[in-house]
């Protein structure tokens, strides 16, 4: 049985999750950025730490303070929210090392939900509807430039896996020229 959840998150979902956690009687542990110090759910949590400097890679994906703060409030479980850690195979490792619970999918759904042309590759092997498109890694960005004119064409580019970029850059036509890494289409 969970009797207190540490929240890896700010704002609006963290407030969800407290607020959830209440009408089931479970405590609730906030970590927050400088930044994040005023904010509204801060002062719902049951207890709140600082976790560390307003740039979420000082403090939010930080994942050895989380676990410190975790065990220090002898949190029982950890929710993510959504982003930050949440697709997070070696958060979800590091938790269950230190025999933390993690409230979220195991490390195979991540595994394979967190890249997208794997995730896509195993939908499409399930026959569920998929958007067509490109389902294999373009690591070389010298070798491709997605066109698009919009209207009438709409072309969708995202990385292939969490935490990478993908610059673009407008072209002289009204038309946007994306140069991508490792992408499905």
């Amino acid at each position: 049985m969970i009797k207190k959840i540490l929240i890896a998150n700010r704002g609006e979902i963290a407030c969800r999750i407290i607020k959830t956690a209440n009408k089931m009687n479970i405590k609730t542990v906030a970590v927050y950025s400088e930044a994040d110090k005023h904010a509204d759910f801060v002062k719902l949590a049951d207890e709140s730490y600082l976790i560390g400097p307003s740039s979420p890679n000082e403090s939010y994906l930080v994942i050895k303070k989380i676990i410190e703060i975790a065990k220090k409030s002898k949190s029982d479980a950890i929710h993510p929210g959504y982003g930050f850690l949440s697709e997070n195979y070696n958060f979800v490792k590091a938790l269950e090392k230190e025999k933390i619970k993690f409230i979220g999918p195991n490390k195979n759904a991540i595994t394979k939900m967190g890249d997208k042309i794997e995730s896509k590759n195993l939908a499409n092997k399930l026959k569920l509807n998929i958007i067509p498109g490109h389902t294999e890694a373009i690591k070389d960005p010298k070798k491709v430039t997605v066109r698009a004119v919009l209207p009438p064409k709409i072309v969708l580019v995202k990385t292939s896996l969490p935490k990478l970029s993908v610059p673009n850059q407008n072209s002289d036509d009204g038309g946007v020229n994306i140069n991508v890494g490792s992408i499905a289409l």
